[in-house]
């Protein structure tokens, strides 16, 4: 299965191919994807959809920023305390 990631107007974002979600507030999400994290910050963020037997969620909200990261990346002490 392709990882496949689809935004629509920055109000809605759907992940194909998540294995698991780290975490979800309302104004960051963290969604482990094959051999990396993504990040998806900005406001008023649910999840929509879950569910990891299809490696399928979707999150609505206003999106203002996705991060990719490789799982293998060690972040700092210090930008881990201040994000």
């Amino acid at each position: 299965m392709n990882d496949i990631i689809s935004i629509e107007n920055r109000n809605q974002i759907s992940i194909k191919g998540a294995t698991k979600v780290s975490s979800s507030t309302q104004n960051q999400a963290v969604v482990e994807v094959g051999d990396c994290t993504i990040v998806i910050s900005g406001s008023g963020l649910e999840v929509k959809k879950l569910d990891l037997d299809n490696k399928e969620v979707s999150f609505a909200g206003k999106i203002s920023n996705l991060k990719f990261t490789s799982r293998g990346e060690k972040q700092s002490l210090m930008k881990r305390i201040f994000k």
